[in-house]
């Protein structure tokens, strides 16, 4: 979710956001990334090029249902990036949606 706020707009904020949550099972198939393996400029604004076509090899090559990234904000966080296309996305299990509800302190 940081990731997602840093981008908005306080004074214009989506009013259409829900929350999805997902089971995924331990033998799904996940790849992940190391800091190490990204460009030393990772954590600059706007996101370097590079990073985009981290994301696309991902999604083109197929090898996995998951990409696991370290978040730009956050850098002991990780972004878990879905492939939709992948075989074993249909081994999640989705949790019913729920609207997001912004809690005032996010815009102070």
């Amino acid at each position: 979710m940081v990731e997602y706020f840093v981008h908005l707009d306080a004074k214009h904020p989506p009013q259409d956001l829900v929350l999805a949550t997902a089971a995924i099972p331990q033998d799904v198939s996940m790849e992940q990334v190391s800091i190490a393996e990204l460009p030393s400029d990772w954590r600059r604004t706007p996101a370097p090029r590079g990073l985009a076509a981290i994301g696309e090899r991902f999604v083109l090559e197929g090898r996995s249902a998951v990409l696991i990234v370290p978040s730009a904000i956050s850098p002991t966080e990780f972004n878990w990036l879905l492939n939709p296309a992948h075989p074993d996305m249909s081994r999640l299990a989705v949790g019913p949606l729920q609207h997001f509800v912004y809690d005032s302190r996010f815009f102070r």
